[in-house]
């Protein structure tokens, strides 16, 4: 099983409390949802930021920092594209087994 972690960088500000947060993000995915919310928690993220649960486009979003955390961690550095067009071939396979 594998992590991956895109290079989509989308600026984007996001509301934590009374604050926001403005930053670029990336999209950390992985083979499995178990592998990915696990892989979440030990970058402090918690399982409940998960984007689109139980579908293809199941992910966290991460900033530049988490970005090189992950990375640094063992996810591997693929492209949107890429990130993209595997999650659709997983997602596929999944539903036929």
């Amino acid at each position: 099983m594998t992590v991956y972690v895109d290079d989509a960088f989308i600026q984007a500000t996001v509301p934590n409390g009374a604050r926001s947060h403005t930053s670029q993000w990336c999209h950390l995915t992985a083979d499995s949802t178990e592998e990915l919310v696990a892989f979440a928690r030990k970058l402090g993220l918690r399982p409940a930021w998960i984007q689109y649960p139980g579908t293809w486009k199941e992910h966290f979003d991460v900033t530049q920092g988490k970005r090189a955390q992950a990375v640094r961690l063992g996810a591997v550095e693929v492209s949107s594209r890429e990130r993209t067009v595997a999650m659709i071939r997983a997602w596929e396979l999944k539903t036929l087994i």
